[in-house]
């Protein structure tokens, strides 16, 4: 695969970036450098490896999801800026005609 300056400009509106010609030049030496990565990487044999999912041996190490203490309204609400007896006042964000 060939990395051009149309490729790049496809790229760049696909992903809604905007770059100057010396910022287009240096994106388009690291593309070809990925590309040749993954070029290389088709050269190994894989046949008979099994795709890596993990990082580690552990897999979908979770908390136990057990009830806790609740926090009272009074620490819930002793530093917000903006409150009422037990609510926090947000401002209005829907408006309606």
């Amino acid at each position: 695969m060939t990395v051009d300056e149309k490729l790049i400009d496809h790229l760049a509106n696909l992903a809604r970036l905007e770059f100057d010609p010396a910022a287009k030049q240096a994106m388009q030496a690291d593309m070809e450098k990925i590309i040749g990565f993954v070029e290389k990487l088709n050269e190994l044999d894989t046949a008979g490896i099994a795709p890596l999912r993990f990082m580690g041996e552990a897999a979908n190490v979770y908390r136990a999801d057990v009830p806790g203490e609740n926090l009272p309204v009074a620490k819930a609400l002793q530093n917000a800026p903006h409150k009422d007896e037990s609510f926090f006042k947000v401002p209005k964000v829907i408006k309606r005609d």
